[in-house]
């Protein structure tokens, strides 16, 4: 007869057994994770300070930020104590929080990338028209819907996660709680659940990439028919952080998912997971910080009155 006494707490395999791997990887861990808490949040003061960057691109960067640092809050400091001091050990509860937040902050961070990609349509392509298209109401609604599908889509994966019987196998051969992860514990019938999570996860990363696409493709297209070169610089360096960061986020993840699930390595999707989860919120604001003469002046700008304080003091 089948076991059905239902699980009350995870335990997760984490990244390796190797004892000797520990130590290591929670200092590169440890290091990663206050580079990206430190960059976001600097970036998001920055931002704040200097009123030359209160304009919607910057404020869909400052919410970027915001949700880079809830993801990686979401899943490394658990890593880093499961390396430290060897707890493996998840609650019941604390999986599906931990499920539901890093959900949270992926979805809306795909949205986020959406619109920064109108944003940069509506600069590139009706630049007279700018003022008016992107107002301090169509950045709020944007913004606030990339929450509220965010919020939506965590809710359904989470729900449609919990509401099965974990009866076998508490054990989750991975790192945090991904949602494969998970369900591939369950004891119950998954074949629902597994179209739930296919169709509605590809609806959210799809639509998000269609508009993103096609954003561009009409950007590129008002590029190529800039007459002076001036014009054609200036809408690539516009462009040129955005697009770097949606190359690192939808690559690593057209990695993860495109590849047939025979071909899957769960080595190989830890390592891959580490990447979206811990080292994209670190390179974000490395991103934009190196290739954006706003944020470099903005920098130039605060040392600048750090000195002038320090002299006065």
């Amino acid at each position: 007869m089948e076991n059905n006494t239902e699980v009350t707490e995870f335990i997760l395999l984490g990244l390796t057994n190797a004892p000797e791997l520990q130590i290591p990887l929670f200092i590169m861990f440890t290091l990663i994770y206050l580079i990206s808490v430190v960059g976001n949040l600097g970036m998001m003061l920055l931002i704040l300070l200097d009123s030359r960057l209160h304009t919607p691109m910057y404020f869909f960067l400052s919410n970027l930020s915001l949700v880079d640092v809830g993801y990686s809050t979401a899943v490394t400091p658990k890593v880093m104590a499961g390396l430290l001091i060897g707890d493996k050990v998840i609650s019941y509860n604390a999986c599906a929080a931990q499920m539901f937040f890093f959900a949270v902050f992926a979805t809306v961070e795909s949205y986020l990338l959406a619109s920064m990609a109108y944003d940069r349509y509506a600069a590139v392509c009706k630049p007279l028209h700018y003022t008016i298209t992107m107002t301090i109401g169509v950045c709020a609604r944007l913004a606030i819907g990339c929450y509220v599908f965010g919020f939506l889509n965590a809710s359904i994966h989470t729900g449609n996660i919990f509401r099965l019987s974990f009866c076998k196998s508490s054990v989750i051969h991975h790192f945090f709680c991904d949602v494969p992860a998970v369900m591939a514990l369950s004891c119950s019938d998954k074949h629902v659940s597994e179209l739930v999570l296919i169709f509605v996860a590809s609806f959210h990363i799809f639509f998000a990439l269609l508009i993103i696409l096609i954003s561009y493709l009409f950007i590129f297209i008002t590029i190529l028919k800039m007459p002076s070169s001036t014009g054609y610089q200036k809408a690539v360096s516009t462009c040129a952080s955005h697009l770097t960061a949606v190359s690192i986020f939808y690559g690593t993840a057209m990695f993860m998912y495109s590849q047939p699930s025979s071909s899957h390595s769960m080595d190989t999707d830890k390592i891959v997971s580490v990447f979206y989860t811990m080292v994209i919120p670190m390179l974000n604001p490395v991103v934009y910080s190196l290739r954006n003469k706003e944020v470099k002046n903005a920098f130039k700008v605060v040392e600048k009155a750090k000195l002038s304080l320090s002299f006065t003091s």
